[in-house]
């Protein structure tokens, strides 16, 4: 695998992906102490996976305030 930003793009919707279908966030299939590929999937799967919610759950709020300012 090559670690570049293809393979980082790769990595963050195979975790927003996940977090769409309802996979926790242990569900990663790459292991955080394994190979540098296996850290490098780790952490920006996990970082998809974050981006994710932190969407989800804003998205809400921020309908609510401008639902509320009009």
């Amino acid at each position: 695998m090559q670690l570049d930003r293809q393979t980082f793009q790769d990595r963050l919707n195979e975790g927003k992906a996940a977090y769409q279908q309802g996979d926790p966030s242990d569900a990663c299939p790459y292991n955080m102490n394994g190979s540098v590929e296996e850290r490098f999937g780790y952490r920006y799967w996990t970082r998809g996976w974050s981006m994710a919610r932190s969407e989800a759950e804003g998205q809400p709020q921020q309908t609510a305030g401008a639902s509320a300012g009009q």
